[in-house]
């Protein structure tokens, strides 16, 4: 369902007053699923993104990897769809990697509202990261059509990619008691020529990460083809402002949209996912990026989700056309290659994703927009993930109220300590 703006804007303080008017109402924002089976060593989550009202959904991650639907809490926000000239809402409505994001430094949970260009701040209770408790009110985004965000290594900065008409970056400091605050001197326009919600997905911005060592923060914007997209590349002073302009990175030839960003530990460079080609390794180092470069993935439709894994050394890129997982190993000196590709189910809309370990082996969780459900791989070893489970989410949520589709966006986990 399409709403106008004005319905959208009259649903936006609907909602807002709803959700903070009493504590009785805060109280009736969440929605309970599964009954906890005493497992639980941490969690996962993702958002609804639905445009009546965002939710994060929860999911005990239990001692053997699987997953545990447990509760969805409201964001006290929207969630919007971008346009994709479709005749329906399919997935991947934001564009985007990290709509929802963790810090484990500073046990908090963040996540955009799209549909009313704000975002929201949790606190998440380290003993049970189901319990996650909203810290103060949602915040503006500094922009429109908010999409993507990252925390910084200590977790007490948050930065958000804006990917509407107003489109950018803003950050923001993350207080335990009031929520998020301006940071000043991080309002940065990205200056794309794009409309609210983001018309794409090619030419819309993607995703965004500060760097290894947290001195650059960098977003990355599709390309239009055959014209080639680009990561923005801002610097972080020590007060936490950004340069005043960004510096453009462009992919090696044949690189066209350069979606996900996934760190190289040690390397200052980093693996993105391309959806018109397979994926590009940018090199950021002061060589001048004499190792960045495309590999091609045969046969992808739209490669654009990457995580990282620890335990084999290896990234896991999702596509969103062929339901295919491909893990990817980077050598050394910064050379992709394919070790092995895992299908999913068929048009299960394999889109957001995020690896967590678990007693010592990692687990991808895997958000499949298409079917409504998560599909669980244990990553036993390189070249030997195998799918465990695969968990039903349109059931529960149905049971207990919650309004969920195609919509879903974002993955991210938190392990206790």
């Amino acid at each position: 369902m399409k709403l106008s703006a004005s319905q959208t804007v009259f649903l936006s303080t609907l909602f807002a007053t709803f959700s903070s008017s009493s504590p009785i109402a805060r109280r009736e924002t969440t929605m309970q699923m599964n009954e906890p089976t005493g497992q639980s060593v941490g969690a996962a989550y993702f958002i609804t993104n639905e445009q009546t009202g965002n939710f994060i959904v929860s999911a005990d991650i239990e001692s053997d990897g699987t997953l545990n639907l447990r509760q969805a809490i409201a964001t006290g926000g929207l969630g919007l769809h971008g346009n994709n000239g479709g005749v329906t809402d399919g997935p991947d409505g934001l564009f985007s990697q990290g709509a929802v994001k963790v810090s484990a430094a500073a046990n908090v949970l963040a996540t955009v509202n799209p549909g009313s260009n704000t975002l929201s701040i949790f606190s998440i209770d380290p003993s049970d990261p189901i319990n996650l408790n909203r810290i103060g009110d949602p915040v503006g985004s500094g922009g429109e059509f908010p999409m993507s965000l990252a925390f910084n290594k200590l977790g007490d900065t948050l930065c958000a990619l804006n990917g509407g008409q107003v489109n950018g970056v803003s950050c923001f400091k993350v207080d335990q008691t009031k929520g998020l605050i301006n940071l000043s001197g991080t309002n940065r326009a990205l200056n794309l020529n794009q409309t609210t919600p983001a018309t794409g997905p090619a030419g819309t911005a993607s995703h965004i990460i500060f760097s290894e060592d947290n001195t650059q923060l960098i977003a990355s914007v599709k390309g239009v083809p055959p014209t080639p997209g680009f990561l923005a590349v801002w610097d972080v002073a020590t007060d936490g402002s950004l340069s005043p302009v960004f510096k453009t990175i462009t992919p090696s030839q044949g690189g066209l949209l350069p979606f996900s960003m996934t760190v190289i530990e040690g390397k200052n460079a980093l693996l993105a996912t391309d959806a018109g080609v397979g994926f590009d390794i940018f090199d950021l180092s002061t060589s001048g990026g004499n190792a960045s470069s495309v590999v091609p993935i045969d046969g992808q439709s739209a490669t654009c989700w990457s995580s990282f894994s620890n335990q084999t050394g290896n990234f896991y890129l999702t596509d969103i056309g062929t339901s295919m997982v491909t893990e990817v190993n980077v050598d050394d000196n910064l050379k992709g290659s394919i070790v092995k590709q895992y299908a999913q189910g068929s048009n299960s809309g394999t889109i957001d994703n995020d690896i967590a370990s678990v007693g010592g082996k990692d687990f991808m969780y895997i958000l499949a927009a298409n079917a409504t459900a998560i599909d669980v791989l244990s990553l036993n070893a390189p070249g030997q993930a195998q799918n465990i489970q695969t968990v039903d989410i349109a059931g529960p949520a149905k049971a207990s109220g919650l309004i969920v589709g195609a919509s879903v966006q974002g993955m991210t986990t938190f392990i206790k300590k």
